[in-house]
């Protein structure tokens, strides 16, 4: 069964007039995991997308980069979207229902935040909303503040700050930047995120990242970070 397949089972479940947020405290298991991270990610970005008082067509676009999602399968993604868009409860409630959900995985709520930071950043445009909306996102999940700026100077950045993208900071000594360096590239490995059941989506993700940590590494030894 596809993971589409899996999410339409998901979605049936939901009872006449039951709010989608609820399958939040259902999909828990790990042979879920891959549905939930998928859902939680269409759900808080169909919230973010109204932060900015708009849903442009680049921002419902940008689920397409994220996930790979064939003709046939957009009725669904689109079904995700709306009910999470049209639910009167708020982005608050969905994020605190997500990070019970992942309770024990704080790995896989900072995979969520940088699927939202690539959504966010669809239009070419990081709105002051959208900042607003992760940054309390990334407090409900307890993402450390290190690592939201982290997330934000590799893809709200013009030109992202090496330091940043690591963890760290200029003053840092260089041999504990070299262990950040190599912590980040841990776990941006392929392996480590399929043996935590996300799905092949969120595995792209972790390669481009790997990219932004060690070209980051690359500038800072060269001494033009």
């Amino acid at each position: 069964m596809s993971l589409w397949s899996r999410i339409l089972a998901a979605l049936e479940r939901l009872a006449p007039g039951e709010r989608l947020v609820t399958l939040f405290d259902r999909l828990r298991g790990p042979p879920e995991r891959s549905v939930a991270f998928t859902i939680a990610v269409i759900a808080l970005g169909a919230k973010m997308a109204k932060a900015d008082g708009r849903v442009t067509r680049d921002e419902v676009a940008a689920f397409r980069e994220v996930f790979t999602i064939r003709p046939t399968e957009m009725e669904n993604a689109a079904r995700v979207f709306d009910l999470a868009r049209t639910d009167v409860a708020g982005f608050e409630e969905y994020a605190a229902r997500i990070k019970a959900m992942f309770a024990d995985d704080s790995d896989t709520l900072r995979d969520l935040m940088e699927g939202l930071f690539h959504i966010a950043m669809a239009d070419g445009e990081y709105h002051p909303a959208e900042d607003d909306f992760l940054a309390r996102v990334a407090d409900i999940f307890n993402v450390p503040d290190r690592e939201f700026r982290s997330l934000r100077a590799r893809f709200a950045g013009t030109e992202p700050d090496c330091y940043e993208v690591l963890g760290v900071t200029p003053d840092t000594p260089m041999e504990d930047i070299r262990t950040a360096w190599r912590i980040a590239v841990r776990e941006s490995h392929p392996d480590r995120l399929m043996a935590r059941g996300l799905p092949e989506e969120a595995v792209k993700m972790a390669e481009k990242r790997l990219v932004a940590v060690n070209r980051a590494w690359e500038n800072i030894q060269a001494g033009t970070a």
